[in-house]
C-alpha cells in the first residue's frame, strides 16, 4: 500500500474512535445540562473551564503540540456550551417584577437562553419554583447600600428551595421621565423603596416628594401611563429605553459601587464543590444559646461571613438567624459541624452552597 494511503487509513481509524468518543462526550454534556437546569445553574463556568484546560494540557507530552491541544479543548468546550444552550432553551425562570426590572435584567444575564417569567412579588416567584411551574427563581438577597431584602430572607427560612448560586449585579440608577419633561419640572419621584433609599441624598437635593412603588420597572411604566411631566421614576437605563422614557440624570445612587446580590433558587441542591454556604436556624430562648451555636461553627474551623436576625412572623419577640459561611458544608467537616449544631438548635436548615465572586455584567 502507498505510504500516504496507509497514513490516511490510520487517520480514518483515529477519526472513527474520536467520533464515538465525541458522541459519548456529548451525551454526558447533555446530562450536565439537565443537572444544571434542575439546580438553576448557568451554562458558562469560567473557573471550571480554566481548571479543565490547566489539568488536561498536561496530558499531552509533546510540548509543540500542547498549544494546539489547548485550542482543541477550547473548541470542544464551545461546541459543548452550544449544545447545553440548546437544551436549556426551554428553561423557565421566575422573578419579581415586570419587564425591565433589575431582577429580569439579572435573569437575562445569568440564563440568556431561558424563558423569564414575570411575577407580581417575591412570594409568587418563589412558589412557582416550589410548585414546579418554573425551573428556578432569581431573587435579590441584599443591596450593598440599602441592605438585606427581608422578604426574600424570610422565604428562604420558611420555604423548601435551595440557594445554588449567588450573583452580583452592579446597579446604576437613573432619574427617568416623559420625553417632554425637564429636571426643573419634577415634583414627585416614584420607585421601589430600596431604590429610593439608594438615591436618598440626590432626592434630598432635588427636593422632590418620594412615592413608593412595587419595583423600578413598574415605576417607569407608571410614569409613562400617567403622562404627568412632573413625575419621574428611578430605574435603569435599559428600563428607560424599554418604555421610551427620557433619562434626566444618570447614576444618581449615592454609592459608586452600588451592587445587588441575586440568589438562584431551585428545588434540588447543587452537590458540586463550593466555597460558600448558607444556613438558617432558631435557638432555644435561653441565655447563651446563640453564643453556643456560633461557637460550634467556629470550633469546626468555619468563619461566618455574615449573620442576620429576623423576627418570626406570628411569634412576638422570637427570632431566627440567617448565616453565610465561608466553606463548603457538604464536606466531611461540614457534616460534622451541622450534626453538632443541630443538637443546640430548635430548627436548622442547610439552605445550600455557592461559589464566590460571580458577577453579571
Amino acid at each position: 500500500m502507498d505510504e500516504l494511503l496507509e497514513i490516511r487509513e490510520k487517520i480514518n481509524e483515529v477519526d472513527k474512535q474520536m467520533a464515538a468518543l465525541f458522541e459519548e462526550r456529548m451525551k454526558l454534556v447533555g446530562s450536565v445540562a439537565e443537572y444544571k437546569m434542575k439546580r438553576g445553574m448557568p451554562v458558562f463556568d469560567e473557573k471550571r473551564e480554566n481548571d479543565v484546560i490547566k489539568r488536561n494540557e498536561q496530558l499531552v507530552s509533546d510540548e509543540e503540540l500542547r498549544s494546539y491541544y489547548v485550542n482543541f479543548l477550547k473548541d470542544t468546550m464551545s461546541v459543548s456550551k452550544r449544545y447545553q444552550h440548546k437544551i436549556l432553551e426551554g428553561m423557565r425562570v421566575s422573578y419579581s417584577g415586570v419587564t425591565g426590572a433589575f431582577a429580569q435584567i439579572a435573569v437575562d444575564k445569568i440564563f440568556p437562553d431561558a424563558i423569564a417569567v414575570s411575577c407580581k412579588d417575591f412570594k409568587e416567584a418563589y412558589e412557582m419554583t416550589e410548585k414546579g411551574e418554573t425551573d428556578c427563581c432569581v431573587l435579590p438577597l441584599e443591596n450593598s447600600n440599602a441592605g438585606e431584602v427581608g422578604a426574600v430572607i424570610d422565604l428562604i427560612f420558611s420555604g423548601s428551595l435551595y440557594v445554588n448560586e449567588v450573583y452580583s449585579l452592579s446597579i446604576h440608577q437613573c432619574l427617568v421621565a416623559l420625553p417632554e419633561s425637564e429636571l426643573s419640572d419634577i415634583k414627585t419621584v416614584i420607585s421601589h423603596p430600596q431604590a429610593l433609599s439608594q438615591c436618598e441624598e440626590y432626592l434630598r437635593k432635588l427636593g422632590a416628594q418620594k412615592k413608593e412603588c412595587v419595583n423600578t420597572a413598574v415605576a417607569a411604566k407608571t410614569v409613562l401611563k400617567n403622562g404627568d411631566k412632573t413625575v419621574a421614576a428611578i430605574a435603569s437605563a435599559d428600563t428607560a429605553k424599554l418604555y421610551g422614557l427620557k433619562i434626566l440624570k444618570e447614576n444618581i445612587n449615592e454609592s459608586e459601587t452600588n451592587t445587588t446580590r441575586f440568589a438562584v433558587l431551585s428545588r434540588v441542591m447543587n452537590n458540586s464543590k463550593s466555597d460558600g454556604s448558607i444556613i438558617v436556624f432558631t435557638v432555644p430562648d435561653e441565655a447563651g444559646s446563640l453564643a453556643h451555636a456560633i461557637n460550634v461553627i467556629g470550633n469546626h474551623g468555619f468563619s461566618m461571613r455574615c449573620i442576620k436576625s429576623r423576627a418570626m412572623k406570628g411569634l412576638m419577640w422570637t427570632y431566627y438567624f440567617y448565616v453565610e459561611i465561608d466553606g463548603d458544608l457538604k464536606s466531611r467537616r461540614g457534616s460534622f459541624m451541622l450534626a453538632e449544631l443541630s443538637d443546640c438548635c430548635d430548627k436548622l436548615r442547610f439552605v445550600g452552597s455557592f461559589n464566590n465572586a460571580k458577577a453579571v455584567k
